[in-house]
């Protein structure tokens, strides 16, 4: 017999406990514990094993079959992708809500349904009525391509049996949920069962679907990690609302490149693939402008240059203020200290903002060097020079560290007319472009000294 069992689950973590409390011991969360009944099934003691298993294969010899790829009919998203979508494969898109998810979803099913693809897709958050208008304001009209306004998962996969289409949108996979379950939709058990499902769906039909996921407050796909460990490609949809930057991000592929990134341009018809994001992130930057400072950046396969921007200022109160956009404020935070220490600015006393131009998000160190030239150059109230780019990350020491893949970003900063690059010395080694002036420094002192003494 089967027993029933409550627990609590957190819905941020996933951690399950026996009691209710306030927050939760693994993340830390507050009010993030909700109900659930688990059953649990006991097996009887000499239960007998099935006759037919995997059989273990040899690796040496073994003939891996062709990948089939369906084109988007949007290249930077096949590029993300590694090619296409993969016949069968399951992809998970994450994304704020107002971010776009639905939209670049439909551009993708009528590049696909154009190509004489069945397509299902399971607007479970909006009527029909209301996915049909997004869709003619897009200039969507393809015969192949099924609205369904579905929330029971049973019901989905009687109509997916029926249509047999060949790709599977579900929006959003929170809002599902099957009624023999006791939880609540978009709980850890509901997400939980119908990924199980989806998978099972997708590998054994060889229907490509694409799950639409939430995020939770701190910006992460609400799952927790559930759904990221067990579908084959993940996608961040990520951008600043008040700009029409959109940002698509691949955090997992089994089937090509992760943390490659394809950058649109949101307006009333859609989404606009941008393939030349340097140009239009420098089409607004002022030249001569005190504070500035151009950084080629790495996104996966891509070099992009993107400007950083310093601002320091008096501050009037008794306690600094450190802010940043488009990084994390902890490693400002530490950037500060280094320049505090190794230049003997005093930033103590001094409002510090630092901004990434054009809404974006830059994790990576090698940008470093030119937040803290920004920064001095406004603490300085002195100009960096305009046609040169900056690129190293910093230790604690104030060392400029060497950064990867620096043929990519120099060719990308020639290719847009900067005459002068300055980057780490052990960058150097090997290195013979004769189109632009190559300035190799140690240590943080000697950047400041070149750019702005």
């Amino acid at each position: 017999m089967a027993k029933v069992k409550s627990i609590w689950s957190c819905q941020e973590c996933g951690h399950k406990q026996a009691k209710w409390s306030g927050s939760c011991s693994i993340c830390q969360n507050w009010n993030t514990f909700s109900e659930e009944i688990e059953t649990i099934v006991k097996n009887q003691r000499f239960s007998s094993s099935p006759v037919e298993t995997a059989q273990p294969v040899k690796l040496k010899g073994l003939e891996p079959e062709q990948v089939k790829r369906f084109s988007t009919s949007l290249s930077e998203i096949d590029r993300v992708l590694g090619g296409g979508i993969v016949a069968g494969s399951l992809t998970l898109l994450g994304g704020e809500p107002g971010i776009g998810k639905s939209t670049i979803m439909l551009q993708i099913c009528h590049g696909l349904a154009m190509q004489g693809l069945t397509v299902l897709y399971v607007c479970g958050e909006e009527s029909v009525e209301q996915t049909s208008l997004r869709a003619k304001r897009l200039g969507i009209e393809a015969e192949s391509l099924y609205l369904l306004n579905e929330t029971m998962f049973g019901h989905v996969k009687l109509h997916v049996d029926r249509l047999k289409p060949d790709i599977l949108i579900i929006d959003s996979i929170q809002i599902l949920y099957k009624p023999e379950l006791p939880s609540a939709p978009g709980s850890i058990a509901q997400l939980r069962d119908i990924a199980a499902e989806c998978m099972m769906l997708s590998k054994g039909n060889g229907i490509s679907t694409f799950l639409i996921g939430h995020v939770t407050k701190t910006g992460e796909i609400a799952g927790p990690k559930v759904l990221e460990h067990i579908v084959d490609t993940v996608l961040e949809f990520e951008g600043d609302r008040h700009h029409g930057y959109r940002l698509l991000r691949a955090l997992k592929n089994r089937f090509g490149p992760t943390d490659d990134i394809a950058l649109f341009q949101m307006n009333e018809k859609g989404l606009k693939q941008v393939s030349n994001p340097s140009l239009l992130f420098l089409q607004e930057r002022m030249r001569e402008s005190i504070g500035s400072v151009i950084v080629p950046s790495l996104e996966g396969t891509r070099s992009m240059l993107i400007e950083v921007q310093g601002l320091v200022a008096a501050s009037s109160f008794s306690t600094s203020t450190r802010k940043s956009t488009g990084l994390d404020t902890n490693r400002l935070a530490l950037l500060l200290a280094v320049l505090e220490k190794r230049m003997g600015y005093s930033l103590h006393n001094c409002d510090v903002f630092v901004s990434i131009a054009g809404g974006i998000k830059i994790t990576e160190p090698a940008i470093d060097l030119a937040i803290l030239m920004a920064i001095a150059s406004s603490f300085c109230n002195r100009a960096v020079d305009p046609d040169t780019v900056v690129i190293g990350e910093v230790g604690l020491g104030g060392e400029v560290r060497s950064v990867p893949r620096i043929e990519t970003r120099l060719k990308e900063a020639a290719h847009l007319g900067f005459r002068q690059a300055i980057l780490p010395k052990r960058n150097l080694q090997g290195l013979t472009d004769k189109h632009i002036k190559l300035i190799g420094v140690d240590l943080v002192e000697e950047a400041i000294r070149v750019l702005i003494n």
